[in-house]
């Protein structure tokens, strides 16, 4: 292995190591882990690190096609350092003001959406309600009068054609409706005891 590919691997592996603490900073960041089933924490973090070993193995198989040499973890391990000391105050607060930007426009966009879209979808809505209701109101008056008024005259015309009937018509029809009436009585009965009966053989067989 040449001089040159020697120092490109430490320069990768020493940006790698900044990339993993960074990673590490953004992954604790998101991750709550007082907060977080234990099982959901461990699966996680093993593939939080499989990702980060990947990329590291990638990074180094295209600077010097996967050669590992002992000063790769050394140049790992400087990486990490020089992050942990100069870098990761710096980070977490530009990944603090991200966060809070992405939420506030998040915000902002909701807002909006609600004030455009769900609010006039609302008061469309209750324009539609009320304007089926008013309808509603309106067409039942309105049946219920047209039925008054076809009502009225048929009832008039009823009772003028029963007074001027004569008394053996009026005998004839009364025995017809109060035999008829008889009948009626007589299925309702027979229903209500087919029904009794039924219910009494269900609750038998239930016992």
């Amino acid at each position: 292995m040449s001089l040159n590919i020697q120092f490109y691997t430490m320069l990768a592996m020493i940006s790698m190591g900044g990339c993993v603490g960074a990673s590490l900073d953004t992954y604790r960041y998101f991750v709550n882990r007082a907060q977080t089933v234990r099982w959901f924490v461990f699966i996680s973090d093993l593939l939080f690190w499989v990702v980060q070993a990947l990329l590291i193995f990638y990074v180094l198989f295209l600077v010097n096609e996967g050669e590992l040499r002992f000063y790769a973890f050394l140049a790992l391990l400087c990486g990490f350092a020089a992050y942990q000391s100069l870098i990761q105050s710096i980070y977490l607060k530009v990944l603090k003001f991200i966060v809070s930007s992405v939420l506030a426009v998040y915000r902002a966009l909701l807002t909006i959406l609600t004030i455009i879209l769900v609010k006039p979808a609302r008061m469309l809505l209750r324009c539609i309600n009320a304007l089926g209701l008013l309808c509603y109101r309106f067409g039942y008056g309105l049946v219920s009068f047209i039925l008054k008024v076809i009502f009225v005259p048929i009832r008039w015309v009823f009772l003028i054609s029963w007074r001027i009937m004569p008394k053996s018509v009026r005998r004839f029809l009364q025995r017809c409706f109060t035999y008829l009436e008889g009948i009626f009585q007589r299925v309702k009965n027979t229903i209500m005891r087919a029904v009794s009966w039924l219910n009494t053989f269900k609750n038998k067989e239930d016992d």
